[in-house]
């Protein structure tokens, strides 16, 4: 008996096994598909290190390289700032795939001078970065009257050399005997001091400190724009601003009167594939740079996403519409990302493992029941046959088929927890025994055929 017992319990073990990874395979491959789905749509974890493009001498945007990277610094994220020399060869090097570069600073009107890059998207705008016109001479109203005047125009591949070619273009003024010259502005500055140029084109923030030096040399005057309007209906990625008499130095009143200048705007530039969490950090920080006023920009003006030449980003979209994501304006960055990937893998959990947290186990137990189940496939057709109303031969080979189904279901290594539907068949079989009983006995007590009725 008791090896009867022992080679039961490993063959009731064996089947369990075996139900249990006919069920579960199916269901492991169901979530490791799930899963492998999440994380290709997921972003991996940001990386620590960001390379900017910075023009060294162009719009500031060397200062606010410095100043984002601070910022950048307080979340664990390295900034390296890389220097060029303008937009230009800074959207160069963002457009390539070797470039090395995430995100850059940009003039705008850079990409109307040859600087449309592919795959590259906008942040927004940042601020006003206006056009200096300085000039040696008698007072002049516009660039027509630069005609055959040695004109500094900045580096070949800087923002202010395009911007610059452009409207003296449009005047007519670039050709011989006009001298354009292509020279970084601190060479420019002291060539213009010393007499040796007449006019240096010039692009920085009106807070920039050697404007205020340049502004002050008795030798040197800015250029009024008088037809600032047209400029900026012919270029709409120019501003038409308003220098207020003495903004640059009250003191001295520099300027004595007010000018009317033209600006380009400095746009954050990134690659598009650039990680999410890493744009809404960079454009917290763009909030926190140039979200102030200035001398010419108004408090809340910049950051914006209007007008901007690039397509704007997802997350600029998102930002300038509801501000950072919920998490980042209570935690931390790292933990707000954590948090926000480990929420995305909930997906799976939600979307498979629930369901199936209820299927598996209504799945096992069909599996175990099936087991006894289909013999009531011949129990069932024991009873289509007893309407048949069979002669006795075929009811007693009807008792032995019900036999043999007895002797089988009780070989079957059933869970205890599954043990009542065992006695449950049984009860059935012995009902349709009882059944055939009945028949056998009825058959037994009727009268053979011609015999007498009548003792």
């Amino acid at each position: 008996m008791r090896g009867i017992r022992e080679r039961f319990k490993e063959q009731l073990q064996r089947n369990q096994r075996r139900d249990l990874w006919i069920i579960l395979a199916p269901s492991l491959l169901l979530v490791g598909l799930a899963f492998a789905t999440t994380f290709y749509f997921i972003k991996p974890a940001p990386p620590k290190t960001l390379v900017i493009a910075a023009a060294q001498d162009e719009g500031g945007f060397r200062y606010y390289a410095r100043r984002y990277q601070e910022i950048l610094a307080r979340d664990g994220i390295t900034l390296e700032i890389r220097g060029t020399q303008g937009s230009l060869s800074s959207l160069g090097l963002l457009a390539e795939e070797r470039g090395g570069v995430d995100v850059a600073f940009v003039q705008s009107g850079a990409s109307a001078a040859g600087g449309k890059a592919a795959n590259v998207v906008s942040l927004g705008g940042l601020t006003h970065i206006p056009l200096w016109v300085f000039y040696r001479g008698e007072p002049i109203e516009d660039l027509r009257e630069l005609r055959g005047k040695r004109i500094a125009v900045g580096p070949a591949e800087s923002g202010t050399h395009a911007l610059a070619l452009t409207l003296l273009q449009a005047n007519g003024v670039e050709k011989e005997p006009t001298q354009l010259l292509s020279l970084e502005r601190d060479e420019a500055l002291a060539r213009i001091k010393k007499g040796e140029l007449d006019a240096v084109f010039l692009v920085a923030a009106a807070e920039a400190p050697f404007l205020q030096k340049l502004a002050a040399e008795p030798d040197l005057r800015l250029l009024s724009f008088s037809r600032g309007e047209a400029y900026a209906r012919r270029y709409p990625y120019l501003s038409r601003l308003t220098l207020p008499r003495g903004v640059l130095n009250l003191a001295a009143d520099v300027p004595s009167r007010d000018l009317v200048l033209l600006a380009p705007t400095a746009s954050l530039v990134a690659r598009e594939s650039l990680h999410p969490a890493l744009a809404y950090l960079l454009l917290r920080a763009a909030s926190e740079v140039h979200g102030g006023a200035g001398l010419l920009d108004r408090a809340g003006e910049f950051p914006t996403g209007n007008a901007t030449e690039y397509p704007l980003s997802s997350e600029a979209r998102r930002y300038y519409q509801s501000g950072p994501p919920l998490l980042q304006r209570y935690l931390p960055f790292w933990a707000a990302n954590l948090v926000d990937r480990l929420w995305l893998m909930l997906v799976p959990l939600i979307a498979v493992l629930v369901p199936l947290g209820k299927a598996v186990p209504a799945l096992y137990e069909w599996r175990v029941r099936s087991r006894i189940f289909r013999w009531y496939a011949r129990l069932k057709e024991i009873e289509i046959q007893m309407e048949e109303k069979p002669e006795r031969p075929m009811l007693q080979d009807m008792l032995k088929r019900l036999d043999e189904a007895e002797y089988a279901v009780n070989r079957i290594p059933m869970p205890l927890s599954h043990a009542e539907n065992l006695y449950f068949f049984r009860e059935h079989l012995d009902i349709v025994r009882r059944r055939i009983l009945r028949r056998l006995d009825e058959g037994a007590e009727a009268p053979a055929p011609g015999a007498s009725l009548v003792s």
